[in-house]
């Protein structure tokens, strides 16, 4: 079908068709070439979704000045970001470091013969692997990527026959996704010919390809990014206690999410709010950030924070280390008009800049967090932002929404206040 005839289609089934057609039309491109890019990221486009597309300024990594888009629809968090970035932009800025880029694929399949046989063939066989893959990889090794390393694994004590091709590549600038994919499944295909070939003569054993594909948990693609200043320097930060028991207070909230896991998960869900905000708005996949942080936030068994803090010697330092795969070519980063945009806003970064930004901004996001939880709590600053969609969704007008912003300015927000609020201004 046309997106007019699914939409049609779509209509015809609703309580509300009339609405739902005004709503579906108001969110389409007003430019039909525009709308022909968007349709083409996925399968039965009907409309689009609008989420804020914001800007977090003042952001100093490395002594740069850069100014971080966000997408995202969350009350309060470009506003955190962007007061964490303005506080530590007179304390140091943020420092930031890529430790690595490796990121890992796998071909999965079954082997019914001899272990010690199957390993004997690999390794004589490896060079000839690699060089059948050369033509794949030719590109991505002039940028300064490919193949790191090739090994062959042994799973059988987790599942019977259970055996694995496990590489490392690096990707350049590109996430990597569809290149190490396709190698993968070249490179199965090659595995096979060669183990048949080997033992289909002698019947030793059948190998069986499973499944090849990339894995988006990358351990080893890590960036590091700290913030420290003497603690003296936070007494702005501090409300009415001093600044040192404002201190000890934010490193204590950092160690209970580090042992306790209830807090954790929502002490992560901060860092990753502006984390993925800076992902989705530069086209790269936030599904696969969150699902390769949760697993690497779990990595000794037990589901931790993934930020530290320390206090030594009077100096507040504030660290998140954290996996990522992200690229500043190819795919959505390259084909979304607004993912453009965000890359000429941040100074068109590298993959590795990018990496340093976007660990900046889920820093910045859990120090702000934190600092309201151990001061004036979290609700306070949060439903200061969230006023204005609870004032849309109770009906008001222009000049109620202006009396309420005026009334609650120095008051606690909730729904029910607001609610009162307005009753009260129409009697």
């Amino acid at each position: 079908m046309s997106r007019e005839e699914k939409v049609e289609w779509l209509i015809n089934q609703s309580a509300q068709p009339g609405k739902l057609r005004r709503e579906i039309r108001s969110h389409l491109h007003p430019d039909p070439s525009m709308q022909e890019i968007y349709e083409e990221f996925s399968e039965n486009t009907v409309s689009n979704f609008f989420i804020p597309y914001g800007i977090a300024p003042n952001f100093l990594i490395n002594d740069e000045m850069i100014t971080v888009p966000l997408a995202i629809e969350e009350s309060s968090v470009v506003a955190a970001a962007s007061h964490a970035a303005r506080f530590w932009s007179a304390h140091g800025g943020f420092h930031a470091r890529v430790i690595d880029t490796l990121k890992i694929g796998q071909v999965h399949f079954s082997w019914t013969g001899s272990a010690k046989k199957l390993q004997a063939l690999f390794d004589k066989e490896k060079k000839h692997l690699l060089e059948k893959l050369d033509p794949l990889t030719e590109r991505m090794r002039q940028r300064g990527g490919g193949i790191s390393e090739m090994e062959l694994v042994d799973r059988t004590g987790m599942l019977d026959t259970c055996y694995q091709l496990h590489v490392s590549f690096h990707t350049a600038d590109a996430m990597g996704a569809n290149f190490i994919n396709s190698v993968l499944e070249e490179l199965a295909q090659t595995w096979k010919a060669v183990v048949d070939n080997a033992t289909g003569k002698t019947g030793e054993g059948e190998l069986t390809i499973i499944m090849a594909i990339l894995s988006n948990y990358t351990p080893e693609s890590r960036v590091e990014v700290y913030v420290e200043t003497a603690v003296n320097n936070l007494q702005s930060l501090a409300k009415e206690m001093p600044a040192a028991t404002f201190a000890e207070k934010f490193v204590r909230a950092v160690e209970i999410a580090r042992n306790d896991t209830y807090r954790a998960v929502t002490h992560n869900k901060g860092i990753f709010n502006g984390m993925d905000a800076v992902v989705i708005a530069t086209g790269n996949d936030f599904r696969a950030v969150e699902a390769c942080g949760h697993a690497y936030a779990a990595r000794d068994g037990m589901y931790r924070g993934l930020s530290e803090a320390t206090l030594r010697d009077g100096l507040f330092r504030f660290t998140l280390e954290v996996p990522l795969a992200v690229g500043t070519v190819g795919g959505l980063t390259s084909n979304h008009p607004l993912a453009r945009q965000s890359m000429g806003i941040m100074n068109n970064p590298d993959a590795h800049k990018l990496m340093k930004i976007i660990a900046a901004a889920g820093l910045a996001n859990n120090f702000s967090a934190i600092r309201s939880l151990v001061t004036s709590g979290i609700q306070q600053g949060h439903m200061k932002m969230h006023l204005a969609n609870i004032l849309r969704q109770l009906g008001a007008g222009k000049k109620e929404r202006e009396q309420a912003l005026l009334h609650f300015k120095d008051k606690t927000v909730s729904h029910h206040a607001v609610k009162e609020f307005l009753e009260t201004l129409k009697k």
